[in-house]
């Protein structure tokens, strides 16, 4: 579903990236992690076109989305989930208007939308804070209300860019838990993140950067010294 394909990203000559090969299946669930300036940031915005590799390619589903045109772009992110570390919620909108944000931006209309708000808000376990605004929710609710609105779609990639940074232990593992169990209903979720003991709790797939370089890829695995180094 993932694929990179001998990927290097310079800024002005300074190497991010180098040389990564990366493939992650359909309903796979997987940590990318490694110290401040190893890549893990600039390896997520390649997936959802923020930026281009200076070579190689980067894949989803198939497609080599390094080649889409400027206008193609807002539709792969809609059909990617993508959740975020400061949620970006619209704060003047309900969670039930920031959910179905993509929704109305797609065309969808009428009980359909209900249907799958109602349906992510469930998942999320926020079916009663539809009415409610962003700034009446705990951090942790944000999230999910971000989760929500990522997976309304039904999105078969599903990017988490360090989303439990601003989040206290309980709850940030409680968050990966809840991406853990969407990946079970078949989402490929892939989380970036610096927190060793959410990615030793789980023991899940974990990749690991270094210096923009790719230093291992290990099933069930821990946040390894070497990677935070």
């Amino acid at each position: 579903m993932i694929r990179l394909q001998n990927v290097n990203k310079d800024y002005v000559g300074r190497p991010a990236l180098a040389n990564i090969n990366l493939q992650i299946g359909l309903g796979e669930f997987a940590f990318l992690v490694g110290p401040s300036g190893a890549g893990k940031s600039t390896l997520m915005r390649l997936l959802y076109r923020e930026e281009v590799p200076t070579s190689g390619k980067v894949l989803i589903g198939g497609v080599d989305i390094t080649r889409l045109e400027p206008r193609q772009i807002p539709l792969l992110r809609r059909r990617l989930g993508i959740v975020f570390q400061d949620y970006k919620l619209l704060p003047r909108q309900t969670v039930f208007e920031n959910v179905s944000y993509i929704l109305r931006a797609l065309g969808v209309e009428g009980d359909q939308v209900i249907r799958r708000v109602t349906s992510a808000l469930c998942v999320v376990n926020l079916e009663d804070k539809a009415d409610a605004y962003p700034d009446e929710l705990s951090g942790g609710e944000q999230q999910r209300v971000g989760i929500a609105r990522a997976i309304v779609n039904g999105p078969p990639v599903l990017l988490a860019d360090e989303p439990t940074g601003n989040l206290d232990p309980q709850t940030s593992l409680e968050i990966v838990q809840l991406l853990e169990r969407i990946s079970q209903r078949g989402t490929t979720v892939l989380i970036s993140t610096h927190d060793q003991f959410i990615v030793n709790s789980l023991r899940r797939r974990v990749v690991s950067l270094k210096g923009g370089q790719l230093i291992s890829d290990v099933d069930s695995g821990v946040y390894e010294m070497e990677a935070r180094a």
